[in-house]
């Protein structure tokens, strides 16, 4: 009965004129950058986080979860017509998803798309719900032995789950808790790592740096490449599936959103994670698995279902523990932190119409989309066509205003240009920022709960080990470092993330 009120409260939010407006904003846009390769969730929340301050919490909160699920629905239209991923986790979809186009059933793997996406959805929105009240009563019992020894672990997830070199990710998540220390030292007031810069003495900016890191270098890497788009010529029909799509796109679209929404939850999950692991889990159970590749709609229901169950099912330990999973999870509780609320437990207590606000708005926002998605598919197609470089100038006009915007300060326009060519290089040289972001945001509050945790044991670490919890938590991330570093494990580990390629 308790989930039922909440819910209702939930519906009552969700619903508003208002969120109801922002939520589709938000979906629309989702959908819009998913299309657009070149431009994904992360880079688009990051220019759009200053629009959000002149908007209530839950409403800006609302309109960003939109554009992250939205991402997922968008993303696989591209990979199915063209060929090219508009967003990270539709790469796998390219695999069958253009045969299927190039065999003109385009038709039936955008229907898949669009239906087990929506059904994961529903799903993982379903499992946040329930979810949410156990985790956060058992968030309460936390101290801040616990809570450091939980962001140890998470940190310690994103290292693991990140693409590429371990020690890189490694090596970026020390550089974001270093830059996390920069300012004035709550303890002691006095100021460090800002080299005497006065702008720097309350820190460096969550929007400097995510906008940086992730907009302006991914406009500088976008203008790099000369894809050239081969937009399917052949009308698009059928989208009806026949009996035999049906019959094995089902468990598919079952299996897929289970997955995605067990993955969505670890540390350093989330949506590309889930649809690699996922469309590998089909392929290995598959009786014919020399038909992936070749246009099996297994290949398309199973990783799209992941990737949008993930996309939703990551807000778990964000809502319920106050701990971001993923890089896009870190932005968010970045917009909370700068709307004055601080993401964990107490958010359901103190601002319930907020928490359960989000919660519903994903249903309604997962229907919005697989009412608009298919309708729409011509004018995606169209949007296709139009060269990035008339794109990107304004897309830096916007990121200028929107940066000045938060402070009225031209130092952050700098700071952001200096992480934007950081990014670049970061490209280069194969460094995934998603782990910095992860290290900067994480950082302060591990060292606020270490030093907090240390002053009630009067300096004994040993605290750390001692509590039940505390010490789960540090085992289980020391596991997954020995796991991680068995090198059958991180061949393995490499494949996944290349499976794609």
């Amino acid at each position: 009965m308790e989930l039922l009120s909440n819910l209702a409260l939930g519906f009552q939010t969700a619903i508003s004129p208002l969120n109801l407006v922002y939520c589709f904003l938000g979906v629309l846009t989702g959908t819009l950058i998913g299309v657009l390769p070149g431009i994904g969730p992360v880079q688009t929340i990051a220019i759009l986080l200053p629009a959000t301050f002149a908007l209530p919490p839950v409403t800006a909160l609302i309109m960003l979860a939109g554009i992250y699920y939205g991402a997922q629905y968008g993303g696989s239209t591209t990979s199915i017509l063209v060929n090219v991923p508009g967003e990270a986790s539709a790469v796998v979809t390219c695999i069958d998803g253009y045969q299927m186009a190039l065999q003109g059933r385009a038709g039936a793997a955008l229907t898949i798309a669009a239906l087990g996406s929506f059904v994961a959805g529903c799903f993982a929105t379903l499992l946040l719900a329930v979810l949410a009240i156990p985790l956060s009563e058992v968030a309460f019992k936390f101290g801040p032995e616990e809570y450091f020894s939980l962001m140890v672990f998470g940190l310690i997830g994103s290292v693991v789950f990140a693409s590429g070199s371990v020690i890189k990710a490694v090596g970026m998540v020390v550089l974001g808790l270093i830059l996390g220390m920069v300012g004035t030292d709550v303890t002691s007031g006095t100021h460090r790592f800002s080299f005497g810069i006065s702008e720097l003495a309350d820190g460096i900016g969550f929007v400097p740096l995510a906008m940086g890191l992730f907009g302006i270098a991914e406009i500088i890497k976008s203008l790099e490449r000369r894809d050239k788009r081969e937009v399917l010529k052949s009308k698009i029909v059928g989208f009806w599936m026949t009996k035999k799509e049906i019959k094995a796109a089902v468990p598919a679209v079952v299996r897929g959103t289970l997955t995605g929404s067990l993955l969505g939850i670890l540390p350093g999950g989330g949506a590309i994670l889930a649809s690699f692991i996922s469309y590998i889990l089909e392929k290995k159970i598959s009786r014919d698995p020399k038909s992936f590749g070749k246009g099996n709609i297994r290949g398309v229901a199973s990783p799209e279902s992941a990737n949008n169950a993930a996309s939703q099912t990551c807000f778990v330990p964000l809502l319920t523990l106050g701990i971001p999973s993923n890089v896009i999870l870190a932005m968010m509780a970045g917009a909370m932190i700068i709307h004055g609320i601080q993401p964990g437990p107490r958010v359901i207590s103190s601002n319930p119409s907020l928490f359960w606000g989000v919660i519903v708005s994903m249903w309604v926002g997962n229907l919005m989309l697989v009412i608009l998605n298919l309708p729409l598919i011509g004018i995606w197609v169209k949007l296709l066509s139009v060269p990035y470089r008339l794109l990107y100038p304004a897309i830096l006009l916007f990121c200028c205003i929107g940066i000045y915007s938060v402070n009225n300060n031209t130092f952050d326009i700098g700071l952001t240009a200096f992480f934007g060519l950081l990014g670049y290089v970061f490209a280069k040289l194969e460094c995934e920022p998603a782990p910095l972001i992860l290290g900067f945001v994480l950082g302060p509050m591990m060292e606020e709960n270490l030093r907090r945790g240390m002053l009630l044991s009067r300096g004994d670490p040993s605290v750390f080990f001692t509590r039940p919890l505390s010490l789960a938590f540090l085992l289980m991330a020391f596991a997954m470092l020995i796991v991680i570093a068995l090198p059958a494990i991180r061949r393995k580990r490499e494949d996944a993330f290349h499976e794609g390629g």
